[in-house]
């Protein structure tokens, strides 16, 4: 391998300060982490430079020698309390700006669908494709990522986005991103989570629209998540019940997504997805405003949380159309 002509080690050999910046969000958090290295280093330098002269200039000098009495100062003892909390502030307000504008996707954002479980990441497509350990998205367009967990706590990191999010059972979190440079980028879980824990990784492939369409047209799904929400749907006999059209025993759910739901207590709730996850696995949680309880069966143990996602993806595609019998509480249909 030749030398460099500028001297030092090959790029191939280089340790780089921060990973290569791959989304929208980098260019923030790393002059923020700029910021924090710079301000360590100031601090770090003067405190450690003022021990150093006060341990010369303030020695005992002989076995013999009294120490003089020092006063405080009221005002110095200020300045180096405010001064330094001042400067903690600073970064409080700089990451707070950073946190709330990655706070909320936009509403054009692509939906993706992550499930850890030890010990490995599940990625699963709106249009049907499931990935493990794979991650497809196309570059310039905002991606919204649904994470959920089977098991333990998870972390989703993409070091070149500057993005870690952790994923707690029985929850559902979401983290967004925009990637501006096509490549495959490195993910990891960030949170120890068994023992196979390192080698749960995986890659983000970042690529040119036309090259993401084509890769979905030959990704072989079978049927979207709709579609496989739809037979879920089916299979577990939610049909019997739950009748889109017309009544039955349960609230029909045609138009229900999004809209707020009365209950027996009550009470309204927002009917997003942690609401329908509960009401699959813990129906008796929250009792619709007219129906009993005791009559929607728990499915704990018995649908996993890929299944699960596919069924509320099909419960969310039914919210495009009310229905008459849909039950939410008065003046709130149709709202987000």
């Amino acid at each position: 391998m030749p030398p460099p002509p500028w001297g030092g080690l090959p790029k191939q050999m280089q340790i780089p300060f921060l990973p290569e910046a791959a989304s929208t969000t980098a260019a923030s958090v790393d002059y923020l982490y700029y910021y924090l290295s710079a301000v360590t280093v100031v601090m770090s330098t003067l405190i450690f430079a003022a021990v150093f002269i006060f341990a010369i200039k303030y020695r005992r000098r002989s076995d013999d020698e009294i120490p003089e009495p020092i006063h405080g100062s009221l005002k110095l003892e200020i300045a180096w309390s405010v001064i330094p909390f001042l400067i903690m502030l600073t970064f409080f307000w700089w990451g707070a700006q950073i946190y709330f504008a990655n706070a909320s996707p936009p509403p054009d954002a692509m939906d993706v669908y992550a499930v850890g479980k030890q010990w490995m990441w599940k990625i699963q497509y709106p249009e049907g494709q499931r990935e493990i350990n794979e991650l497809h998205v196309p570059v310039g367009r905002p991606v919204k990522v649904t994470l959920a967990s089977e098991d333990v706590i998870h972390s989703f990191f993409i070091p070149a986005f500057r993005l870690k999010h952790d994923v707690v059972p029985g929850r559902y979190d979401s983290m967004w991103f925009t990637a501006t440079k096509p490549g495959r980028y490195h993910l990891f879980c960030a949170e120890y989570c068994g023992t196979e824990h390192s080698g749960m990784v995986g890659w983000v492939t970042v690529m040119s629209e036309p090259d993401y369409e084509n890769w979905l047209s030959n990704g072989g799904a079978e049927g979207t998540m709709v579609q496989q929400g739809e037979r879920l749907f089916g299979q577990y006999g939610c049909s019997t019940c739950h009748q889109l059209d017309q009544q039955g025993r349960c609230p029909i759910l045609r138009g229900v997504y999004g809209s707020r739901v009365q209950l027996n207590d009550g009470k309204t709730v927002l009917a997003d997805d942690a609401y329908i996850r509960e009401s699959i696995l813990n129906p008796n949680a929250k009792i619709v405003a007219g129906y009993k309880s005791d009559v929607m069966p728990t499915y704990v143990n018995q649908i996993n949380e890929e299944h699960l996602l596919q069924l509320i993806v099909y419960i969310k595609s039914l919210a495009i159309t009310k229905a008459p019998g849909a039950v939410a509480a008065p003046g709130t249909e149709g709202k987000k």
